[in-house]
């Protein structure tokens, strides 16, 4: 009888596709995964420890394995500061960092042992925790930025990206396997490739470099959405403009900016300021002016002045970013920020978050009025609660954390298809529509020899 593990995946979409290695690997040696934890021999935790509640929620997931079934493994980003774990759960059997998947697989076999099975897949089927119809493709591990406020390069190390040929195998491998949308992901993705010197490696019989562009481009070969997350506004994006107006790549950045204000962007560690910013928004959008942009910021950073807010403010009144998420500051265990003269009282953090969503939501709100009337591209996530309605989102919406389509349908559309909607009616967040069409699926991916093709979904 095969092992089973239970698991459970804490965090970010990067934490996401760590959780599909593991699992992966571990179906590879024969064990099944349980959906509960009283069916389970033993319990991986994939935990979270970026932020003060993110370490909460992973202490208490592990604490919550502990009573449901007694044996647990833990890995992730807290398991970088394993003190903090076994002080509050000192009955967890092993404790590895992020990445560590081979650790893992050897607690797990420690715990339960499983004779190897000669009949097991030479080339295992992928786990995906994502729905079918798309997936998180992770192009570079750790970050060399030294933001004051973060402590990444201490949990998963320096930048370490992948060759751009196992990419490419692994996004083929996907999108022949019916994956609609790529997601790429890293810390900062527009980073890739500078650790390994853009190095070439062979996908389907021609060099392919090592850089963002490159990479881009091939990927947009696939015939997939593509989307991308976590880009620095560095001068070589600009390369990648032309491609979303050329409808290659999702018309769609999300670039995590953190603030306006140069002096608070100082002290964090990052670069530029409402000036550049606005120049560089400006510039992206002369060249496709549909392009919707995300980005994320923090309030209440230690010393930010009301003038400095109001600087923030200004830039998101000027900028009309099209999707925005806002935080308020929280120590971060190890950040050099907590030394910082100058703390904001938490009410004041609030209000300012307050005031800055407030804000964007009324452009938000103005964004989706206009489009009213507009035709627009939508992927099926779900079925709505009423027969023929389904929830989507547009091209300009990534899972998770943007906007959703409602749509009423003809009741025969499935998950995973993607239809022609009709907008008929604007939230801040959300649009609501008709269906008008379907489009047709057209995947280009070429044949190579040797590449699995198999992936399960849990």
């Amino acid at each position: 009888m095969a092992g089973k593990v239970g698991f459970v995946s804490l965090g970010c979409p990067k934490a996401l596709v760590d959780s599909e290695q593991i699992l992966s690997r571990l179906r590879a040696q024969g064990y099944e995964t349980s959906p509960t934890y009283q069916e389970a021999d033993v319990v991986v935790v994939n935990t979270c420890g970026f932020i003060t509640p993110a370490v909460e929620e992973s202490l208490t997931a592990i604490g919550e394995a502990l009573s449901e079934n007694g044996k647990v493994i833990v890995t992730g980003c807290l398991g970088a500061r394993p003190e903090v774990i076994q002080q509050a759960h000192p009955q967890v059997l092993e404790v590895t960092g992020p990445g560590e998947v081979d650790r893992v697989l050897a607690a797990v076999q420690r715990v339960v042992p499983l004779e190897q099975n000669p009949f097991t897949a030479l080339v295992p089927p992928q786990v995906k925790l994502t729905p079918r119809h798309y997936a998180y493709l992770k192009i570079a591990e750790g970050c060399n930025h030294k933001c004051s406020f973060c402590i990444i390069p201490k949990l998963r190390g320096l930048q370490q990206s992948r060759d751009a040929a196992e990419i490419l195998f692994e996004a083929t491998r996907l999108v022949g396997t019916g994956t609609k949308e790529l997601l790429v992901i890293a810390q900062d993705t527009s980073a890739y490739g500078v650790d390994i010197r853009h190095r070439t490696s062979d996908y389907a019989g021609k060099q392919v470099r090592a850089h963002l562009v490159d990479l881009v481009n091939e990927l947009a070969g696939l015939g997939a959405w593509l989307r991308l997350h976590y880009v620095y506004p560095y001068p070589h994006v600009r390369d990648l403009i032309p491609l979303m107006a050329e409808g290659k790549l999702l018309p769609y950045l999300d670039v995590p900016l953190q603030h306006a204000s140069p002096r608070v962007l100082r002290a964090m560690r990052r670069p530029g300021g409402a000036e550049s910013h606005l120049k560089t928004i400006q510039e992206w959008r002369a060249i496709a002016p549909d392009l919707a942009i995300r980005s994320s910021f923090i309030v209440g950073f230690p010393g930010e002045t009301e003038e400095d807010f109001e600087l923030l403010l200004d830039f998101i009144a000027e900028a009309r970013l099209d999707r925005v998420g806002c935080f308020t500051y929280s120590e971060v265990e190890g950040a050099d920020a907590n030394s910082l003269p100058g703390a904001v009282p938490q009410e004041v953090k609030e209000e300012r978050r307050a005031r800055l969503m407030a804000l964007q939501q009324q452009i938000s709100l103005e964004k989706n009025q206009a489009r009213l009337g507009q035709t627009l591209e939508v992927i099926v996530d779900d079925y709505g609660e009423l027969p023929g309605l389904v929830v989507g989102r547009s091209r300009y919406d990534a899972p998770g954390i943007d906007g959703l389509v409602y749509a009423e349908t003809d009741g025969t559309v499935k998950i995973g298809d993607i239809i022609q909607v009709r907008i008929t009616q604007a939230e801040a967040y959300d649009l609501h529509g008709e269906m008008v069409g379907r489009v047709a699926w057209k995947p280009a991916v070429p044949v190579i020899k040797n590449v699995a093709t198999e992936t399960i979904q849990v």
